[in-house]
């Protein structure tokens, strides 16, 4: 009998019995999570059924993020609303418009390896940096969720993805992300689970990988997990003082197939409108005039997205608009220690933290008709970020800079 993988292991612990790929299980999960723009649903759905209650109000986590600070009347209502639930039910893991992007909060304060964590947001594959099954889920399964601590789904199938050596210059996360897109393509990994192996673990820091397990979602997979390393332990007691225990596959788990990636042989990535998988290596696309350019989101707002856009903008100024927007309070901070907020406002970037803003069309830096961006964000379909006139151009931290000091899209390669 074969050994079990990543996937296996995690799903058979919370459902407290063996499971197969494709088979429909009832599992528990240890958090379950919401925002403002999805919360106001999940919160509606409950009264609805009349059951305005949860499992675990500690194992409940709310931020506050699409909508903050409040845009409008309406979004400032719903933040009143939620804001009521809260302290009606006493949920302690509450983080206002103060703290960060709820995905960002959930690496930075409570994932761990090994556990099942469902929001309501398709980004939730964010978690799987750290090892553990997050899925993004509906309003109405989301608050199921929340009453009764359970979810119904079915087991994906595993498909292991190493990754070799160490990130040529300017590599990271986003690379990794694009170049899975670029190879598979964005409906190949649906009912799968990408288990990633890290070959030289500090190589590719937590940063890269929260990076890449976003934008699981983006290849349609039910998740994306980093198998928990050194780097697991280093960043959990970094960031919470304390070493998580490590749920690993077994060396002889089999899997659907494998796909190694070499990183030192990576160039920088981009993908094109109107599809995160139209992806082209930078040169292809270079020269093109950009009006906007956006680094953050909670698929790039970390610490390595500023010191790499710093890097590069140092003693220069941008040539179009530059958004930049660390992903939390905590993100914020190191940047403006480090330096990284000074070199960027120096730069004429427009600067602030825990905000989604522009990366839905949401409101700090929508495009007009006829513009186009790069942004470091998730999703670049028509209308994503503004008018659907608009074009977004997907990059990583280094081709975003790049492109706001020229004005157009640029190979960072080119310049530093």
């Amino acid at each position: 009998m074969s050994g079990k993988t990543l996937t296996e292991k995690i799903l058979e612990k919370n459902s407290g019995k063996p499971v197969s790929p494709g088979e429909v299980i009832e599992t528990k999960v240890d958090i379950v999570a919401f925002h403002d723009l999805t919360g106001y649903h999940v919160i509606e759905v409950m009264e609805k059924a009349g059951m305005v209650k949860v499992f675990d109000k500690n194992k409940i986590v709310i931020a506050f993020d699409h909508l903050a600070p409040a845009p409008d009347l309406r979004s400032a209502e719903i933040h009143v609303y939620i804001r009521n639930f809260v302290k009606k039910l006493g949920i302690p893991n509450f983080h206002d418009v103060n703290f960060g992007i709820l995905h960002e909060v959930l690496i930075e304060k409570y994932a761990l390896p090994g556990q099942v964590i469902v929001a309501a947001d398709s980004h939730t594959t964010t978690s799987g940096a750290v090892g553990a099954f997050a899925q993004g889920l509906g309003a109405s399964d989301i608050a199921a969720a929340a009453i009764t601590g359970k979810i119904w789904l079915s087991v994906p199938e595993p498909f292991k993805v190493t990754l070799e050596g160490t990130p040529a210059k300017w590599i990271t996360g986003k690379d990794v992300a694009l170049k899975l897109l670029g190879d598979f393509k964005a409906d190949y990994f649906n009912g799968k689970s990408i288990e990633v192996v890290v070959k030289e673990p500090y190589a590719f820091p937590m940063d890269y990988r929260a990076t890449t397990s976003n934008m699981g979602i983006e290849m349609n997979a039910d998740a994306l997990m980093f198998v928990p390393d050194n780097e697991t332990k280093r960043y959990i007691k970094e960031m919470r003082g304390y070493e998580p225990q490590l749920i690993t596959p077994d060396a002889d788990a089999k899997y659907s197939d494998e796909h190694t990636i070499e990183l030192n042989k990576m160039e920088p990535l981009v993908a094109a409108p109107h599809s995160v998988d139209n992806v082209k290596v930078v040169n292809e696309v270079e020269g093109i005039p950009v009006d906007q350019v956006f680094i953050g989101s909670c698929t790039n707002g970390r610490i390595s997205d500023f010191e790499i856009a710093a890097r590069i903008m140092k003693g220069k100024k941008v040539k179009t608009r530059c958004i930049a927007i660390p992903s939390s309070y905590e993100m914020f901070k190191r940047a403006l220690e480090a330096g990284y907020v000074q070199t960027l406002f120096e730069a004429g970037c427009v600067i602030t933290y825990g905000t989604c803003g522009p990366c839905l069309g949401g409101h700090f830096g929508i495009l007009g008709p006829g513009e186009v961006a790069v942004s470091t964000s998730s999703r670049n379909f028509k209308g994503r970020m503004g008018s659907p006139e608009s074009q977004v151009y997907l990059s990583g931290p280094a081709v975003a800079a790049a492109s706001a000091v020229t004005g157009k899209i640029t190979d960072p390669r080119v310049i530093a």
